[in-house]
């Protein structure tokens, strides 16, 4: 159980704001509105290229309630949003997997600005007076409008963090809180390199000229086909009218395209409930459970876990060593079903000892302290 003075911590999570900010991060400012990447379309007749705009420019949620977790227990981790548009929606799994409660908004008008900052700032300050045990309040979020909210929690007595993505974030706001970290910044979180970062939109338009090109040449050859033809076509006109194919056949493709079309979803709902292959949402679900429960890189899960601890203790500590129990009550925050037994280790040093490919345990003085090796980078 834990102790009446260990640090307890609420995260509330502007959620539009953080995809938002994240994606003309990635992508260039605006191009989440002019991209029309709320609804998951990005004016693309496709779901796969939505899909694949989405994912460049995913939200780590776990690396942001892993970071929470440095500063003590997570007892409150809430996200607003209106959770039925696909740009959030998709975060489901994530979202589910790390116990997050979900404060759904629908926009009471075309274009709601503050309601979701409106509500955040309602359930932070009922909090506040509703639970006193909570020491540290995490907003995550950018807008100006929340730096009365951190400056009424300090002077209740908490500690502000503030968690916002760079180049999107008030800097009146950061000022307010005790502290702050930029989203890019965190543990766990990589940067997309350049070719990642282009938009499909701009990968298009470079696309453009070369078609163009391809499309002016063509009326030349087809006039050079037709000049050349022009003499033979009264001659071969009745041979080609006994030769022609049944009707029928010419209609087969139209006829499976409009059939195919008349069968689709539409694109903003298909992106985010089902896959190409026809695969319903409960048996993803079942399958995505099952895969879970047998997987085979549970050695590498933990492994990662054990890396994303070390460098949230390292951010915390200016000490090369760390001490290892404290390294282990950090995963443990993080993922409470870990347990080095469950994983056939007597000790928790035996784990580490492991895990010798990422890092190093100290000797003699340095007996029960650890440290990562330079550049320890594992993908689960």
């Amino acid at each position: 159980m834990a102790e009446a003075s260990d640090p307890r911590v609420a995260v509330y999570i502007d959620f539009d704001n953080i995809v938002i900010s994240r994606y003309d991060q990635v992508y260039g400012r605006g191009r989440f509105m002019a991209d029309k990447a709320r609804n998951g379309t990005d004016g693309e007749p496709t779901e796969a290229k939505a899909k694949e705009q989405a994912l460049r420019a995913i939200v780590d949620v776990g690396a942001i309630i892993d970071y929470a977790t440095s500063f003590g227990t997570v007892v409150i981790s809430r996200a607003f949003a209106d959770w039925s548009v696909p740009a959030n929606s998709r975060y489901r799994r994530q979202l589910v997997d790390r116990a997050i409660d979900l404060t759904q908004l629908f926009p009471t008008a075309q274009y709601t600005k503050n309601g979701a900052d409106i509500r955040l700032s309602v359930d932070v300050v009922e909090d506040m007076f509703r639970l006193p045990d909570i020491t540290h309040v995490v907003i995550v979020a950018g807008d100006s409008d929340f730096i009365p909210l951190a400056q009424r929690c300090k002077r209740l007595g908490r500690h502000v963090v503030g968690i916002g993505v760079a180049g999107a974030t008030s800097k009146q706001l950061a000022a307010a809180c005790n502290e702050f970290a930029y989203y890019g910044e965190l543990p766990g979180v990589e940067e997309e390199d350049d070719e990642e970062r282009e938009s499909p939109r701009e990968r298009r338009s470079q696309r453009a000229p070369a078609a163009e090109l391809a499309a002016s040449a063509e009326p030349d050859a087809s006039a050079e086909r037709d000049a050349s033809a022009e003499p033979a076509a009264t001659a071969e006109a009745a041979a080609d009218a006994a030769s022609e194919p049944p009707q029928t056949s010419k209609r087969k493709a139209p006829a499976s395209r409009r059939a195919s079309s008349a069968g689709k979803k539409p694109a903003a709902t298909e992106a985010v409930f089902s896959e190409p292959d026809g695969t319903t949402d409960a048996e993803r679900e079942v399958a995505e459970e099952e895969s879970a429960a047998d997987s085979p890189d549970r050695g590498t899960d933990v492994t990662e876990l054990l890396v994303r601890a070390m460098r949230l203790s390292h951010a915390k500590s200016d000490d090369e060593w760390l001490h290892s129990g404290g390294v282990k009550s950090q995963m443990q925050r993080m993922d409470p079903s870990f347990n080095e037994k469950a994983l056939g280790f007597k000790s928790f040093s035996d784990f580490v000892k492991s895990r010798d490919s990422v890092v190093l345990v100290g000797k003699d003085d340095l007996a029960g302290r650890i440290k990562l090796r330079a550049r320890a980078r594992v993908k689960g």
